[in-house]
């Protein structure tokens, strides 16, 4: 794929204009699922996939090389999550390294999800260092010094550092911390954010970074991470089970009343309060993360609207 797509893509991240991007799942399997593909290919509307590395420590296939697949199938830029997780920094470096000359350039870096929740329970996680120590591996690179602090032979095509902040904590300090330290650590693109259920919170994650980007003098933006809820049985993992993510009890109650209802009548809850949610957060700002669980077809009641609207 053309090195100038990817930096198109950066272009667009930093102007005004509307940014989308798609959360994907590789399948467990050798080849990239079928019906997967079909649905990507028809969804023109974002500007990028984000393939995930084995989310909530559940075995998925390498998220580098089903990343590579990903952007050679369908000509498009691919944002790799890689995590400190599973590898350490020498076997991180040197897959970031190695994957530079096929094209694939950009990388959401994460400390990564315990593996206590997992479905590899025989396995033991790695965790050298936190996502900060990614950022430093490739700002390295980036400066032609590999992490042993020797040069690289020849210098590497520029790569794009992302990285994610929680949408919530119940100490705001506790957020406004992460983020400095975040921009203030590496050259990090934009922080993609844990799923936003309020205006609220939306609102104060923009003001932060904006007043870290004047402190430090970056130009790292923000992608809102929106998950839409059909069902109270998500509702209540996103309570439960997810760190770093607010869902209002408002939104819970309902869903439990529609719930016991039937199925139809909770999908059709759901889908109303998530579209009025986002309806509201498209006045505020215009970069989003759709996070769907690979049902790609969800997101068409979200982005066509998204789109008719003038950018600012």
């Amino acid at each position: 794929m053309s090195g100038d797509k990817i930096e198109s893509l950066i272009d667009k991240l930093h102007s005004n204009q509307t940014f989308l991007s798609l959360e994907v799942s590789p399948s467990i399997s050798s080849s990239i699922d079928d019906t997967i593909m079909e649905k990507l290919e028809h969804a023109s509307e974002f500007d990028c996939i984000v393939c995930t590395d084995s989310p909530l420590a559940r075995f998925r296939p390498s998220s580098i090389l089903s990343s590579l697949k990903f952007q050679n199938a369908l000509k498009k830029p691919v944002i790799c999550t890689i995590s400190m997780r599973d590898r350490n920094s020498i076997a991180l470096c040197g897959d970031i390294l190695a994957i530079n000359e096929f094209g694939l350039r950009t990388f959401l870096t994460l400390t990564g999800d315990s593996l206590k929740n997992g479905d590899c329970i025989q396995s033991k996680g790695v965790f050298e260092n936190s996502s900060l120590k990614l950022g430093c591996i490739i700002d390295g690179l980036n400066r032609g010094v590999a992490i042993n602090g020797k040069a690289l032979k020849n210098k590497v095509k520029k790569i794009y550092n992302f990285q994610v902040i929680n949408s919530y904590s119940n100490n705001s300090d506790s957020i406004k911390s992460r983020i400095y330290k975040k921009l203030s650590n590496s050259e990090v693109q934009a922080l993609f954010t844990q799923p936003v259920y309020s205006l609220e919170a939306a609102e104060s994650l923009l003001s932060i970074v904006s007043r870290a980007n004047q402190e430090y003098n970056t130009k790292s933006e923000i992608v809102l991470g929106f998950f839409p809820v059909f069902s109270y049985k998500t509702s209540l993992f996103l309570r439960d089970k997810l760190p770093g993510v607010y869902i209002p009890n408002n939104w819970i109650e309902r869903l439990e009343v529609a719930h016991n209802k039937g199925g139809v009548e909770e999908y059709k809850v759901g889908l109303e309060i998530s579209y009025n949610l986002f309806e509201s957060l498209k006045i505020l700002h215009n970069k989003f993360h759709f996070m769907v669980a690979n049902k790609i077809d969800l997101v068409k009641e979200f982005i066509t609207p998204l789109n008719k609207v003038s950018t600012f």
